[in-house]
């Protein structure tokens, strides 16, 4: 067990590795009354390749979502009803790349805690419990496929990939699900939910000790952390389509804008490539930028413009969008301003400003438990040590970011969803 000091943050870690190849963080904040635990296994919806036993097995899209929702169902009821009886607020989510399963709680931690550790690494699935969800998630994804944002989302991606499966939905599709059965995932537990492609992270008034001995008697005393995965043929660096349009019942138009980039390494240039990406949508198209100004004056974006840099294993892209009239004419602007960015660079005092602005926030996310958690889970499946962001973002510069607009936001590399109005017929 070893006590890390960050003194440029004020925080410390204490961080074990367990016998089975579990790590666990803890935060310790004495003078907090509540504390978080976040339980998270290196697999989300993008892992659908995978080699166990010797030999690859290739599942359905949607498993990962799948089993989370499953894995609260317990012999003797549901684990997430057993958490609020101890004052806890539990839940859970999968992405593309993880999936996590949480509470929160001022009273009864260590019972809590208990609860999330037997249910997550203890399955227990039967052939019609199975059938029961599949009506249920069927559901939820007819729900998602009627929501215009998300469709637009994996259009654009979709847009920018031709075979990475970082376009195929977390949830899956009505087909996909409906091939999934209680041995698919019994394999999916058996490979990703053991201890070594684990993580359990805790911030709060807590004792370390305890919570390693309480891991050491619950969780499997072996693991396996090498688990191959296969995300298909690697892609070149141009979008796969550049433009996608669909129609909707939207009153105004909605569109995406995916830029495609290079994927980033594991270790601490992922971190460095994730801050200069955003600090690149900043610089080119954020909310203070000159870029940004006149679209707003011109009325071609609103508030509900939103934008950010995303990495996965394999795979990494900028993207940007919102409302507008004339989602064109933004792509345009966009890549016109990268263009002149690329000639003449970034202005120096707007770097400055946004580079301390994008420091200040990382820090203050440090308030919250469930941001320390989950970017500490995030990091450590990424190689990197999170909290180590001060000195990351000392080795940035101004040239970074250009180059990181130079390189990516180029014709070749975007791709533009659009969902437009339907036409109303007369």
């Amino acid at each position: 067990m070893v006590n890390k000091e960050y003194p440029k943050i004020g925080e410390q870690v204490v961080h074990a590795v367990l016998e089975n190849g579990l790590h666990i963080y803890v935060v310790p904040k004495p003078d907090y009354q509540k504390s978080y635990a976040f339980f998270a296994t290196n697999y989300g919806g993008m892992d659908m390749k995978f080699k166990l036993d010797g030999r690859w097995h290739d599942t359905p899209a949607g498993v990962a979502h799948f089993l989370e929702h499953k894995m609260f169902d317990t012999k003797d009821g549901n684990a997430l009803q057993d958490l609020a009886r101890g004052g806890a607020s539990p839940n859970a989510f999968t992405s593309s790349a993880i999936t996590g399963y949480y509470f929160e709680s001022t009273e009864k931690f260590y019972e809590n805690l208990k609860i999330l550790l037997s249910f997550v690494s203890v399955p227990y699935f039967t052939e019609k419990s199975v059938d029961k969800e599949q009506g249920i998630i069927g559901q939820e994804i007819r729900m998602v496929e009627d929501d215009p944002e998300n469709r637009i989302f994996y259009a654009m991606l979709e847009g920018l990939y031709s075979r990475h499966p970082i376009r195929v939905p977390i949830a899956g599709t009505i087909e996909s699900i409906s091939h999934i059965t209680a041995d698919t995932l019994y394999a999916c537990h058996k490979a990703f939910y053991n201890p070594a492609n684990m993580v359990l992270c805790v911030a709060g008034n807590v004792d370390a000790e305890q919570i390693c001995a309480m891991a050491r008697e619950i969780l499997p005393g072996e693991g396996n952390g090498d688990i191959q995965r296969d995300y298909g043929e690697a892609e070149d660096g141009k979008a796969a389509k550049s433009r996608t349009e669909l129609t909707m019942e939207v009153s105004t138009p909605l569109f995406q804008i995916g830029w495609k980039a290079d994927s980033a390494p594991a270790g601490e240039e992922r971190l460095r490539r994730q801050l200069i990406g955003e600090l690149a949508c900043e610089a080119l198209f954020g909310s203070s930028s000159p870029l940004y100004a006149k679209l707003y004056a011109d009325g071609l974006v609103n508030n509900s413009f939103a934008y950010g840099y995303e990495a996965y294993p394999a795979c990494a892209y900028l993207c940007a969008g919102g409302e507008s009239k004339d989602p064109d004419a933004v792509n345009a602007a966009i890549a016109q301003e990268a263009v002149r960015v690329g000639r003449a660079g970034v202005d120096a005092g707007l770097f400055n400003r946004l580079k301390k602005a994008a420091y200040g926030a990382r820090v203050r996310s440090l308030n919250s438990f469930e941001s320390i958690c989950i970017n500490l889970a995030q990091g450590h499946f990424a190689g990197v040590e999170y909290l180590r962001f001060p000195e990351v973002f000392d080795s940035i510069g101004k040239k970074d970011v250009e180059d990181c607009i130079r390189s990516y936001v180029t014709p070749e590399r975007t791709a533009l969803a659009v969902v437009a109005p339907r036409e109303e017929r007369t």
